[in-house]
């Protein structure tokens, strides 16, 4: 299935400004990017790099004089996501047995304070019998009862504001599903990607969740459908993962993001409680 994705990003430079951007669309075991092109105005000396774990992709600049600056990509990706059966997920999670790089995922981080909610996550999701029945019962338990308001929270909320005030946005449920599901010592990560059909079109945040060996696909948000994800970063959460990160004097004066199909036969996958899980390795 390929995806063609679009975003550009416009600031106002008012002084000396480093930006680093994180809009590329990633290459991985589930996702290959086919084509891509980015365009830098005025035209700029920049980086590409990966980061320490070698999955992220990131563009690093830096602007001297004041000016009008913006940034275009794109890019065609085909997807081939794998859908797996978890009728028989285990019980428990086998934490002894995660390599260093799942355990990380384990912990508590800025935005997704764990060891604060662990007795409400176990008095609400304790009791059921798998692991993956856990994580979409905790899916569940976010969509009815934290309200999605565009524009209600802000780059400080954490998983903790978002349990309190029993509102946010996308990044904001993220944190939260992250956070639940670390208190019962499962491994979680923050997405954020390119979705299609999202309304308005925006880049979108999500969270996957380590399950019987493979990262598992969860969007308490229900604003898309689970296989129209073109996958940017994954990181502990926002922090790791943010779209740009602006060292400087600069303000942001336009964004548009744009995710379409390119194949005519597209299905919406969503969870329905058939036991069936989605991955994007």
């Amino acid at each position: 299935m390929k995806f063609n994705v679009k975003s550009s990003l416009s600031y106002n430079v008012n002084g000396p400004t480093t930006f680093i951007f994180n809009i590329h669309a990633l290459n991985t075991s589930s996702q290959t990017v086919l084509e891509e092109s980015l365009v830098i105005d005025p035209n700029i000396n920049h980086e590409v790099f990966t980061a320490h774990d070698g999955r992220s992709k990131f563009m690093r600049l830096k602007i001297q004089d004041p000016c009008d600056f913006s940034m275009s990509y794109a890019a065609v990706v085909d997807m081939n996501y794998k859908v797996i059966d978890e009728s028989n997920s285990e019980s428990f999670a086998p934490v002894v047995e995660f390599d260093s790089y799942i355990a990380s995922f384990l912990y508590p981080s800025r935005y997704c304070q764990s060891d604060k909610l662990m007795k409400f996550s176990f008095n609400k999701f304790g009791n059921y019998t798998s692991v993956y029945d856990r994580v979409l019962a905790i899916t569940e338990w976010i969509y009815n009862n934290i309200e999605y308001t565009s524009g209600s929270t802000d780059s400080q909320t954490s998983a903790i504001d978002t349990i309190t005030e029993r509102v946010g946005v996308c990044r904001d449920f993220a944190h939260l599903g992250i956070a639940l599901c670390r208190a019962l010592s499962i491994p979680a990560r923050y997405f954020t990607g390119y979705a299609y059909q999202l309304n308005p079109p925006d880049f979108h945040a999500c969270f996957e969740a380590y399950i019987n060996g493979d990262w598992i696909i969860f969007d308490s948000t229900k604003l898309v459908a689970l296989n129209g994800l073109v996958k940017i970063a994954n990181g502990r959460d926002a922090a790791d993962s943010a779209v740009a990160s602006i060292f400087g004097n600069a303000i942001g004066t336009a964004i548009t993001v744009d995710c379409q199909v390119m194949d005519d036969n597209f299905q919406p996958f969503v969870y329905n409680g058939n036991q069936r899980g989605i991955s994007f390795q």
